[in-house]
């Protein structure tokens, strides 16, 4: 037996020193970072694929109080956003686990729908934090094609399956039909809000529920966020100074991309057909990434 444990078993802990009764308490933490996305880039994207081994690694550290999660994404689909939000409060509940969220340069849209599944929010007060709110976008083309001297020939079955082809002049039954969707997975975000938040909020719906975004200062105003601070200080806080942070790494290596929004390549592609695919899948992704954290100002 440890000379440790000997005393321990002698001396009532009221009366053991601090450094005996105090043992350093172990956080997992998973990093969240960048666009949320289904995965079917190059670029890595925040999806549950991605993380889902990281989160049930994290919350099976049986001698952690607590789990910790950093957030760094300006949103994407609501869908992966709601299935990693989902996943996390699954796992608190079925392992009896605190949840403590940070967020870094931005938890914004569905980076704060992810958030919210934190028992406890803390921002950096320069963090953005918000975008309760869901947005569609694209592009018309219509014109283009024109002084071009295209023609458009699309064919379907189903009156309303060429419904949004930026190909064709805008039709205000399909944008109809496109705010009904908006609205109904607008309702859900409001309805996660409330159900995480509703107690903690100081501002009303018609200023928090506009898809506006503020920083982490703000955020800690109008009750979105619980404090401000950084990872490091709030858990040696919360659970003493010996307390260590343990990262919960994702796989890494080649064949660990496909796992993390990577690709997949069909035995006997050419490698000219696979290095092009490649070149414009990424760069559609970095497009469509830039554009997201832009929406941001970052």
């Amino acid at each position: 037996m440890s000379v440790k444990k000997t005393i321990r078993k002698v001396l009532p802990n009221k009366l053991l020193p601090k450094s005996f009764t105090e043992d350093a308490a172990v956080i997992p933490v998973v990093r969240m970072h960048g666009p949320i996305a289904a995965g079917q880039h190059m670029r890595p994207t925040l999806n549950l694929a991605s993380v889902a081994g990281q989160l049930q690694k994290a919350f099976s550290v049986k001698e952690a109080p607590a789990v910790a999660i950093s957030i760094n994404s300006p949103g994407g689909s609501p869908v992966q956003s709601r299935f990693i939000y989902q996943r996390i409060r699954q796992l608190a509940k079925e392992k009896d686990k605190e949840v403590l969220v940070f967020c870094e340069d931005a938890a914004a849209s569905g980076g704060y729908m992810i958030a919210i599944a934190g028992d406890v929010i803390i921002a950096d007060p320069s963090s953005i934090v918000g975008s309760i709110g869901v947005v569609s976008g694209g592009f018309g083309f219509v014109e283009a094609i024109e002084k071009l001297g295209i023609e458009r020939r699309i064919y379907t079955a189903g009156t309303q399956k060429g419904m949004l082809d930026p190909f064709q002049p805008e039709n205000k039954d399909h944008v109809a039909h496109l705010d009904g969707l908006l609205q109904d997975l607008f309702e859900t975000f409001k309805d996660m809000v409330r159900d995480r938040r509703a107690d903690k909020l100081t501002q009303s719906e018609d200023v928090l529920f506009t898809g506006a975004f503020w920083t982490g200062n703000k955020a800690l105003e109008y009750g979105l966020v619980d404090g401000l601070g950084d990872m490091s200080t709030y858990v040696k806080q919360r659970f003493g100074e010996k307390t260590k942070l343990k990262l919960i790494a994702p796989p890494s290596g080649w064949f660990g991309c496909g796992r993390n929004g990577g690709i997949g390549l069909a035995m006997g592609d050419p490698v000219d057909r696979i290095a092009a695919g490649l070149s414009a899948d990424s760069m559609l992704s970095a497009m469509e990434e830039r554009a997201l954290w832009s929406r941001l100002g970052l």
